[in-house]
């Protein structure tokens, strides 16, 4: 007979999961900050038992390292981590596309262009989480139109990893161009061509990890300089 105890505590877990991968996309924690296992309890109301069960699946997807006396932290990947994540995904998606769009319905792509539509007004007010919940939903729409239930759970196993640091790490980044960037994804699509599609979404990951390698080498080696007199200092 099921414990329903446990049964609840799972499902609390991952309550108390997707708040905190909310909090670490809006920003309230930025990458190598700490999370708190008994503010989170409290915050939250729950004991800390379903908070450091949460904690272990945001570790299973790449988001939080946890160390002994130490907690968890959000994490801060390398260059090479983020831009190899970018390489499964841009093959994942490909397979997805050519999944999805010999059997792509009006809805799906209304609904695909509604979201090319909110990055573009996002963009346009320099919205830059907006412009990247958008982003984000529209590949996940797109994977999700391959009715394909394994290719979509193997895709958000490294989504939510990619959309974070994308999204927070790189403030300066530029919301327009993001935007942009998916214009021939759409054009594509409204062709209903596969292999155009596809080529779009190539293309797309291609100039995606080269910007991403340079804004990010930059970002690790400001951190590394503000980091020195500190050392120094030691």
């Amino acid at each position: 007979m099921p414990d329903d105890r446990a049964i609840s505590r799972t499902v609390l877990a991952d309550q108390v999961r997707d708040r905190l991968l909310e909090a670490i996309l809006a920003g309230e924690y930025p990458p190598n900050s700490r999370i708190i296992e008994t503010r989170v309890a409290r915050e939250l109301g729950t004991s800390q038992a379903p908070v450091r069960e949460a904690l272990r699946g945001l570790e299973a997807l790449g988001l939080v390292e946890i160390s002994p006396f130490r907690g968890a932290r959000v994490r801060h990947p390398s260059t090479s981590e983020l831009l190899e994540a970018y390489v499964v995904r841009s093959e994942l998606e490909s397979l997805g596309a050519r999944l999805a769009v010999p059997q792509l319905t009006d809805g799906d792509l209304a609904e695909l262009m509604e979201l090319g539509e909110e990055m573009q007004r996002a963009a346009r007010t320099g919205d830059r989480h907006a412009v990247a919940i958008a982003d984000a939903n529209f590949h996940a729409r797109l994977v999700r139109a391959s009715r394909n239930a394994t290719l979509e759970r193997v895709w958000r196993a490294l989504e939510p990893f990619s959309r974070t640091y994308i999204t927070l790490v790189v403030p300066g980044s530029d919301v327009q161009w993001t935007a942009d960037i998916h214009v021939p994804i759409l054009s594509a699509l409204r062709l209903r061509d596969t292999e155009m599609v596809v080529r779009a979404l190539q293309q797309h990951f291609a100039d995606v990890s080269a910007r991403l390698g340079a804004e990010w080498s930059e970002s690790e080696l400001l951190a590394t300089e503000a980091a020195e007199p500190a050392v120094r200092s030691a």
